[in-house]
């Protein structure tokens, strides 16, 4: 069970916001200081979210050119504004290992088919959940499609992971949610879950129910010494 930690970004630093909302940052660093520190726990992977990307929808390429340098050779997987295939290809060509998409995945019944034929399993579909209810465009939006029509169509495209999140406990400290991840594992589709993940006992409890790995950040945060505000 891999731990994976995150490096969000909004403008020029590293941040961890709580719930999603913009207004409510916990902890700002300058990227390439933050990075160097999640680099040296020896990560197989860190999981860097352009929220400013995200909430705009336009990818921007120097944000990922930053964080792979100061990676050093650690794999990336990278979300935030991928709207399109072609944005998708940019961010792999960047550097990126793996390429979360969200919101251009649910915007039509072909939209998901052609990212998968074009991008195979670099891609990793974003399930971001909240009230039970897929959120898109920077988790502002709320969807009307739920988590098992996803999962569905999921299943039907031949997606090869999913990233999904617990919106409500995203930046919380409240721990995971269960039950979404055990919903979401019995696709038989590598889940990498996100949201609340506090501690090892957390990890655990996930490994549990299915998932392939978590996406730490408020506890990583933590695990590093940092404090963030409340």
């Amino acid at each position: 069970m891999n731990v994976i930690p995150a490096l969000d970004v909004l403008g020029d630093d590293a941040v961890r916001l709580e719930q999603g909302d913009f207004d409510r940052v916990l902890f700002h660093q300058p990227l390439e200081e933050f990075m160097g520190r999640l680099v040296a726990t020896g990560p197989a992977m860190i999981h860097v979210v352009d929220l400013q990307g995200a909430r705009d929808g336009a990818l921007r390429p120097e944000v990922i050119e930053r964080c792979r340098r100061a990676a050093k050779g650690t794999p990336l997987q990278v979300s935030g504004g991928v709207r399109t295939i072609e944005t998708a290809q940019e961010v792999l060509n960047a550097g990126a290992a793996r390429v979360i998409v969200g919101t251009a995945l649910w915007r039509d019944e072909s939209a998901l088919d052609s990212f998968v034929e074009a991008l195979g399993d670099r891609l990793v579909a974003a399930i971001d959940v909240k009230d039970g209810r897929l959120a898109v465009r920077g988790w502002m939006t709320s969807s009307s499609m739920d988590v098992d029509e996803a999962l569905v169509r999921c299943q039907r495209a031949g997606v090869a992971r999913l990233h999904v999140t617990a919106i409500e406990r995203d930046g919380t400290m409240r721990g995971p949610d269960l039950d979404l991840y055990e919903q979401t594992c019995a696709s038989a589709i590598p889940v990498v879950a996100a949201g609340g993940v506090r501690n090892d006992d957390d990890v655990a409890a996930l490994a549990d129910v299915g998932c392939e790995a978590a996406v730490m950040g408020v506890g990583y945060l933590a695990r590093l010494g940092l404090s963030f505000e409340r």
